[in-house]
């Protein structure tokens, strides 16, 4: 008979507080009765954990690849639990209280998170700098992108169904394991609660694992990449839109701020501006479609509609479009420079023509470019 519930605890070196958290976890099963395992997943211990835990019963799993992540994932395959809830063996979370778990994930909850704001964090539990600018900005950051509810995104406690941890599909290895499980979750629409956790500080001597600012860049840097909409797109329509206004106000003429006057000269910059978000909006269609067709996203409702209103007929057309545009502009322009007899160019009149021209050949040379490989990608459709 498989057990209802296994707490699985990532181990490297944890002597010190081991055997605490294990036992922990085995009155919790004993009170509640609930079946149940321990299984710590070891990346390496040299002190002696894998004694400590085999001696009070639990199942030690060695997991050689390196990683926070790597190790939760060793230990979270091997468990054999119907639901799983991981927890850090520091005895900064209390195991003897994982009944709040226990029910949301019996209710149906795919993901169960503990939020450490609400519960409560005792003093020197967390440091000053994650307290209040790394967990906050990054949990911010997540919500933001990935429209979730979660007030905590790095609640080392939290409790999910084996089911729901193998429709994560999750991959990474160090510490944003933590953010790519809530990500993964509210992609594939999965249902996720949250109950109130306290973080009490951890019995070991020793500093943790945590790297405050290395494993800080990886959690943003999993954030944003996992956010082609927020990398790319948002970024890219800013930048055409400023562009944009920019250039058909100068190209109409000379524009002065108080004592400062932008002609020609601001125009080549706009333009370039203009350019360059419209690259990042490229980028993020070839980015969506790339991700999807590979599964690291989850495709869309509009996914599909995508197809019908971007191909690569229209693209090539349109392309073309604004290549002409630009070619009838440029010989409008070498019609003036004609008049002054191929000369030095002193009127920005030419200049207003040659530069909108060159842009407009680009933007058709790039959506060219683009509707060929948006196809490419899109070939297994």
């Amino acid at each position: 008979m498989k057990p209802e519930l296994s707490v699985v605890m990532p181990c490297l070196n944890e002597a010190e507080t081991l055997a605490v958290c294990i036992k922990k976890a085995q009155r919790f099963f004993e009170r509640e009765k609930v079946d149940g395992e321990v299984i710590i997943a070891d990346n390496g211990s040299t002190d002696g954990s894998q004694q400590i835990a085999l001696s009070l019963g639990a199942t030690v799993v060695d997991v050689p690849q390196k990683g926070y992540g790597s190790a939760l994932r060793g230990g979270i395959e091997a468990a054999n639990g119907k639901y799983i809830i991981m927890g850090d063996a520091d005895d900064s979370y209390d195991f003897t209280n994982l009944m709040p778990y226990l029910l949301k994930l019996r209710e149906g909850n795919d993901l169960v998170m503990g939020n450490r704001f609400k519960g409560g964090i005792k003093k020197g539990a967390m440091p000053f700098l994650h307290k209040y600018l790394g967990n906050p900005v990054l949990s911010f950051i997540g919500r933001l992108f990935f429209k979730s509810d979660i007030g905590d995104f790095h609640c080392g406690l939290r409790g999910f169904s084996k089911d729901a941890y193998f429709k994560m599909e999750l991959k990474t290895t160090g510490m944003e394991f933590a953010s790519e499980m809530i990500v993964k979750a509210s992609l594939k629409d999965l249902k996720i609660a949250e109950v109130p956790t306290i973080l009490s500080p951890d019995g070991r001597s020793r500093p943790p694992h945590l790297n405050t600012w290395r494993d800080g860049w990886r959690h943003l840097r999993f954030l944003v990449l996992y956010s082609p909409k927020w990398l790319f797109f948002i970024p890219g329509i800013a930048m055409m839109l400023f562009g944009l206004i920019a250039s058909i106000a100068l190209t109409i003429g000379p524009v002065t701020i108080g004592r400062i006057n932008f002609d020609v000269h601001t125009l080549m910059f706009s333009s370039g501006l203009l350019i360059i978000g419209f690259q990042f909006v490229l980028f993020y269609g070839l980015t969506k479609v790339f991700t999807v067709e590979n599964q690291l996203l989850p495709k869309s409702k509009k996914y599909d509609k995508l197809f019908n209103i971007i191909n690569l007929e229209r693209g090539l057309i349109l392309g073309l479009l604004l290549v002409l545009s630009g070619v009838f502009l440029s010989i409008l322009a070498y019609t003036d420079w004609q008049q002054l007899q191929f000369g030095n160019i002193e009127s920005t009149g030419v200049l207003r023509r040659v530069i909108p021209a060159i842009t407009l050949m680009l933007f058709g040379v790039q959506i060219i470019l683009f509707s060929l490989f948006f196809s490419i990608l899109g070939l297994k459709k």
